[in-house]
């Protein structure tokens, strides 16, 4: 059970309760701040002072004050005239994270809500009611107001409770109106208060929540990228002087250092590695260590500040001791978007770099005296293609992460009657770094699938060699998975497997266990 505090919510509980569903409850210290919290706002309602967000217009319309009786019908129309989002569905886990993370930001107690609206939200993440979330149409500032939006739809109601009027949601397996799926459920749909609306839906949350899964993925992979990187200088019989740990030392970085060292772990024991009297690879193999270990510094850095975003009060205005009310500008997305802008860049390149080593190993002039396109044997050259549109697929994939890789947060454009003049563009650079982890993946698939068959050869003319323990072990668990095709055969359920042995962690665990017995 994950409790949320408002301070302490991690990336990896987002990847639990987003994938792995677990379910989420309240820390009862915070009941206290919440509830002062919400004090406050009724206080600023009885005085009758214009606060903005809480009894004025919102935007070019801040100037215009709101009276007590039209509390509930200024926060309904803010809902219902800001879900205007686009495109197809996010996926269920970005939808499961952002509920998270909207419920830990109001839970801090800057927000004014009331205990009710976030004890709704977490309700619906334990229920498994799904809002359906257009993925289109935020700019990431005031925050995702179209996301956020739509989310209210399902969550919230006015005095007339249409069906029309409330969004839809995914519920046990079917798409209904958010009213049947919450009413199915059995969740209350509540009437937003003073200044809920506003909570609800200011804050660059999906950004937030699509930047979590991301840098999760990114972890999982840049490992994963350590391990083909090895079976592919295994297979390609490289040598390891460009892996000694004085080399990456004398330049300080720790990326560097540590990948190197991952390479050595990999391959230790191998008699593979530096069987020919070529003194020094091509840099895909060579220069690895100084590719690999900047993603993993800025993952690292990256997964500092979306730690921070996951924990920040992101609405406007925030109120603090005895009612004051502030106006700013926290749920502007720009820290969001500016690191994955840079996360997607170095994801690029990991896969950039991994599709280099997979033309290496289907070039007959370049792997070392493998079959061409590692064809079963020379032989069978022409007759089979082998690895040849493997390749193909690969270099597409990277060729899109590098349109995907164009930085999105450095563009913008004036909302608002240009009251907001210059907006993040983080939800479009978070969704761009997702796509760009999807593809990075299955290029990542085809060098593991590829540099094991072309182990597989090598062994075959090389029955004195062996692989390190760690490579050994990665080639053995994708053998367990997939069995050696002479012949060409669908290539790509197969290397769709090792794909899936990616995901769900078969392929590391193996490898780790190989690694800590040996």
């Amino acid at each position: 059970m994950i409790q949320i505090d408002g301070n302490s919510l991690t990336i990896n509980e987002i990847q639990n309760a987003a994938v792995g569903q677990e379910k989420v409850t309240i820390s009862p210290k915070i009941l206290q701040k919440i509830q002062e919290s919400r004090d406050w706002v009724e206080g600023i309602i009885s005085e009758g002072e214009p606060v903005y967000g809480i009894n004025t217009g919102y935007g070019i319309f801040a100037d215009k004050q709101i009276s007590s009786d039209e509390t509930r019908l200024l926060n309904r129309n803010l809902i219902l005239s800001h879900a205007v989002g686009t495109g197809d569905p996010l996926p269920t886990e970005v939808v499961r994270a952002a509920i998270l993370i909207r419920a830990n930001t109001l839970s801090k107690g800057f927000s004014g809500v009331r205990l009710i609206l976030i004890e709704t939200l977490l309700e619906m993440l334990n229920k498994k009611v799904h809002p359906v979330i257009p993925s289109q149409g935020s700019l990431g500032s005031s925050g995702d107001l179209a996301p956020l939006s739509h989310l209210g739809l399902v969550l919230s109601t006015g005095d007339q409770d249409l069906d029309d009027l409330s969004g839809f949601a995914e519920y046990q397996g079917s798409i209904l109106t958010g009213k049947q799926a919450m009413a199915q459920a059995g969740i209350p749909r509540i009437i937003l208060e003073a200044k809920e609306g506003l909570a609800l839906n200011n804050g660059a949350t999906f950004s937030a929540a699509i930047a979590a899964l991301t840098c999760y993925e990114a972890g999982k992979l840049l490992k994963i990228s350590d391990i083909s990187l090895a079976l592919s200088l295994e297979a390609l019989l490289g040598t390891s002087d460009a892996f000694d740990p004085r080399i990456h030392k004398s330049r300080q970085h720790p990326g560097q250092i540590a990948t190197a060292e991952m390479i050595r772990r990999l391959t230790n024991q191998s008699t593979m590695l530096d069987s020919t009297d070529r003194v020094q690879d091509a840099y895909s193999l060579r220069c690895s260590p100084q590719v690999h270990g900047p993603a993993k510094e800025t993952l690292e850095f990256t997964s500092k500040v979306i730690s921070r975003e996951i924990n920040a009060a992101t609405d406007n205005p925030l109120l603090f001791s005895e009612g004051e009310a502030i106006s700013g500008g926290n749920f502007h997305g720009e820290p969001v978007g500016m690191v994955m802008d840079y996360l997607g860049i170095a994801m690029t390149e990991i896969a950039g770099i991994s599709e280099r080593r997979v033309y290496r190993l289907t070039d007959g002039r370049l792997n070392e005296n493998l079959p061409a396109m590692l064809v079963d044997n020379k032989h069978a050259e022409g007759l089979n293609s082998g690895m040849m549109m493997p390749q193909y697929t690969a270099a597409s994939l990277v060729l899109e992460n590098r349109s995907l890789a164009t930085p999105d947060s450095v563009n913008s454009l004036p909302t608002s009657a240009a009251q907001e003049d210059h907006n993040a563009n983080a939800m479009t650079a978070a969704r761009h770094s997702y796509q760009i982890i999807k593809n990075t993946r299955h290029v990542l698939a085809i060098e593991l699938y590829t540099a094991a068959r072309a182990l597989d050869l090598r062994l075959r003319e090389q029955t004195d060699k062996h692989p390190g323990v760690g490579t050994k072990a990665a080639h053995k668990s994708i053998r367990k998975a997939v069995p050696y095709q002479p012949g060409d055969t669908l290539w790509g359920p197969e290397i769709d497997q090792v794909r899936e042995m990616i995901i769900n962690n078969q392929l590391l665990d193996d490898v780790n266990s190989a690694l800590d017995q040996g």
